[in-house]
């Protein structure tokens, strides 16, 4: 176990300024989709659109190559959706990205009563520690309404700003580990 602890504190320290020049390259992309975040919603529906189209044709392809397969006809639904849905995201990416905020906060909105109802289910169990997953299900919830309030206009700028926020997150991260990697002997 401590070979693998050492191999592993030896493979971050060669490779520290990958990691940083990740973390920067990320940390911009972050920033720039925060500060634009109609376009980076955009991107986002064009990027999922892509992901899905090629998921569709990949699973015909798999579909007609096994069609004695049990499930033929779902499958060969299920890929015919997936090229559909991509489709539409890339070639109406505005309205995919109204969608995607739709389910977005639908998903704010059932994450956030479950949260909350898991806190109070919990509360004996968890003591003190009870209340920040109380206090999460209702951040959940006023994000939701924020996007409700603010919809349909909040579509342009939601999937955006959030997945700028991950970005910046993330490349602080990877900039932080790589700065400690940096120093390790």
């Amino acid at each position: 176990m401590t070979e693998m602890a050492e191999a592993l504190r030896e493979g971050l320290h060669a490779h520290w300024k990958l990691f940083l020049i990740e973390g920067i390259v990320l940390l911009v992309l972050g920033a720039a989709a925060i500060v634009v975040p109609p376009l980076a919603s955009i991107a986002v529906a064009i990027f999922l659109g892509w992901i899905f189209l090629i998921g569709g044709i990949v699973g015909l392809i798999a579909t007609f190559t096994g069609r004695h397969a049990p499930g033929f006809w779902w499958s060969l639904i299920s890929g015919l959706i997936a090229i559909v849905v991509g489709g539409v995201l890339i070639f109406w990416p505005v309205g995919g990205a109204v969608s995607l905020t739709l389910v977005l906060t639908a998903f704010l909105i059932a994450d956030g009563i479950m949260t909350i109802l898991f806190a109070i289910e919990h509360r004996r169990q968890l003591s003190q520690r009870w209340g920040w997953l109380f206090a999460n299900g209702i951040i959940d919830l006023v994000l939701a309404a924020i996007i409700i309030w603010a919809f349909p206009g909040s579509a342009l700028w939601v999937l955006g700003l959030i997945v700028g926020i991950d970005l910046v997150f993330g490349g602080s991260s990877l900039i932080a580990m790589a700065m400690a990697a940096r120093k390790m002997a």
